[in-house]
């Protein structure tokens, strides 16, 4: 696969795993048992200048795209998709001020980010608009030259953690979707706290808690895009967020993989490796398939989407359902190869596997990614244009 990347995504792949190897991994394990953010991995991740890669140059980035991104991420989540989700988290609420920020927005928020100063999050999801995205009920009163933001946020990525927030709130209950806007809010506005931090089954090294916003004032300056364009910003970030999700489930599978591997070639049973088991062969080879398989559709995904390749939300959805689904099934895979000892805690795989689960589900779940792919099959035809 390094034949489709550049020398500069390249080196943020191999930054990224040597990162993994050596700060990530020996602290994984505490990391999920405790529910504990890891700080400073973000520190050194920020000092590594990997927050700059999905930043456009003329912000202090990068400029390396969904692309970056996606690598970075990949590689984090073959270790740890919970420390992983903290970066990647972060480029999900970057994405909405990227696509529609104004320039003086960029140029306020955009640095901040790429330093590693702030982490970024994206308030979408309520108790009541999940897969439904058009029941916000989170309201937004004008008054002025302020909006007042008055609702609560949930299963928010960054929760707490962050610097920076993309929120989606209602401006105009009548008009339907047209009637939600999107804004910028900073952590330590006045009005805008924090409630309840989940306990998840999986990813439990990222902070995901409730924005809660109480009469928040924000500046009409600090509104993205035009009053009534916030659904377009948020489904227009998710088509590109996605895959994101699709390259943290790609790593994921690839670190129960490694752990498969390793295990039958090193667990004697019957007088020899276990790995010389037919059975155990096949869901190896089955196991190394689907992951190359992800692996190319994710790769030339991101680089057909940074090209400027039309499609994005057609080859978001096939790209996270796709990966996703067959996370879930490695690492499913991968606990049955350890046996006994796939079940417990002491050996990654279950982790991952509980990890992977999440990638069905969050940024549109699979159920609704296949009804949004069909919806594009029909509206655009079968084939993707320019992609090869």
């Amino acid at each position: 696969m390094h034949l489709l990347l550049s020398e500069e995504l390249i080196e943020v792949k191999n930054l990224s795993r040597q990162i993994a190897e050596e700060k990530i991994k020996p602290v994984r394990e505490e990391l999920d048992e405790k529910k504990e953010f890891p700080y400073e991995i973000m520190k050194h991740i920020a000092k590594s200048d990997l927050f700059r890669v999905f930043i456009p140059e003329e912000y202090d980035g990068m400029g390396l795209g969904i692309a970056g991104m996606s690598i970075a991420t990949e590689e984090f989540s073959r270790v740890c998709a919970g420390v992983a989700l903290g970066y990647a988290g972060t480029g999900l609420g970057t994405m909405p001020i990227i696509l529609f920020g104004s320039e003086e927005q960029k140029k306020k928020y955009l640095p901040q980010i790429a330093s590693g100063e702030k982490l970024a999050a994206f308030g979408l999801t309520e108790a009541n608009a999940g897969s439904d995205a058009s029941n916000i009920q989170t309201m937004a009163k004008k008054d002025g030259d302020y909006y007042y933001l008055t609702g609560t946020k949930q299963f928010i990525t960054n929760g707490e953690v962050a610097g920076i927030y993309t929120v989606i709130a209602n401006t105009d209950p009548s008009k339907g979707i047209r009637g939600l806007s999107a804004f910028i809010v900073e952590k330590g506005t006045e009005g805008f706290t924090f409630g309840k931090h989940e306990n998840k089954m999986g990813i439990r090294a990222s902070a995901t808690s409730e924005l809660v916003f109480d009469n928040c004032r924000v500046h009409k300056s600090d509104m993205l895009a035009a009053e009534g364009q916030g659904f377009k910003v948020a489904m227009k970030t998710l088509e590109y967020s996605r895959l994101g999700v699709g390259a943290q489930a790609l790593g994921i599978a690839q670190g129960a993989f490694e752990e498969a591997v390793k295990y039958a070639n090193e667990r004697v049973q019957f007088n020899q490796k276990i790995f010389s088991f037919q059975m155990i062969q096949s869901m190896i080879a089955d196991m190394a398939i689907q992951i190359e398989a992800g692996r190319s559709l994710s790769y030339i995904g991101m680089l057909y989407v940074d090209k400027g390749g039309a499609d994005v939300a057609k080859i978001g959805s096939m790209i996270k359902t796709f990966c996703s689904d067959m996370a879930m099934k490695v690492t499913t895979d991968a606990v049955q190869v350890l046996g006994g000892y796939g079940y417990i805690k002491e050996y990654p795989v279950e982790k991952m596997m509980r990890d992977a689960k999440i990638t069905q589900i969050y940024e549109g779940t699979n159920q609704i990614q296949r009804v949004v792919l069909a919806q594009e099959i029909l509206k655009k035809g079968c084939e993707i244009k320019d992609m090869y």
